[in-house]
């Protein structure tokens, strides 16, 4: 699986886009946008990019992660272009697909799982690749440092089954990845969360 990480407009506030695709470039990979920013700036750079074989679609797939416009925006010039299949938690203008809890879904050469992730807000998802240890995050906050704030119940429960899995890379809606240690982050987030008021 590779994974890039798409540029963004130095004018408007969008978030993290990434882009993932096969080793190989074998064609039943399936070319994925995780997110797709608030413009259609992404798409110069998206033409430059090698992706699998003749009559394979740059863009077969989207995966948004939550409905604010820092991450959905941009969809319609993505899909007039690529007309890719567009897969969210809830059913935006665009979408053709309801993700779901457990659902699983192939980004790029692998096999990923979509995990329901209420917190910062009631649609955000996860997408969780175990082969490859990493998780697309959105905007669900995995790096709190301190004590203080309310959170949701939901989001605790989150927290807690994230810490029972792999995950050795994080790529979030807004930092840059997290790479190093981050089992350690995650059951920080957790200790603190749970130290903070929860509702």
């Amino acid at each position: 699986m590779r994974v890039s990480i798409l540029k963004k407009s130095p004018s408007v506030y969008s978030c993290n886009v990434y882009y993932v695709r096969g080793n190989w470039n074998a064609i039943d990979d399936v070319n994925t946008l995780i997110d797709v920013g608030t413009d259609g700036f992404i798409l110069n750079e998206i033409r430059e990019m090698s992706s699998t074989g003749v009559g394979k679609r740059k863009v077969e797939q989207i995966i948004i992660t939550h409905e604010h416009f820092d991450h959905f925006g941009g969809l319609k010039y993505i899909k007039e272009l690529y007309n890719p299949k567009v897969i969210a938690f809830k059913m935006l203008p665009g979408v053709d697909t309801n993700a779901y809890e457990g659902m699983k879904i192939r980004v790029g050469d692998s096999e990923g799982v979509i995990m329901h992730a209420p917190g910062h807000s009631n649609d955000s998802i996860l997408v969780y690749v175990e082969s490859e240890a990493t998780l697309f995050a959105g905007d669900t906050p995995l790096n709190i440092n301190s004590p203080g704030g309310t959170y949701q119940s939901s989001y605790v429960e989150v927290l807690k089954r994230l810490t029972h899995l792999n995950i050795k890379k994080v790529f979030t809606g807004h930092d840059p990845p997290f790479v190093a240690n981050v089992s350690d982050m995650i059951e920080n987030t957790l200790k603190n969360v749970l130290k903070s008021k929860i509702i």
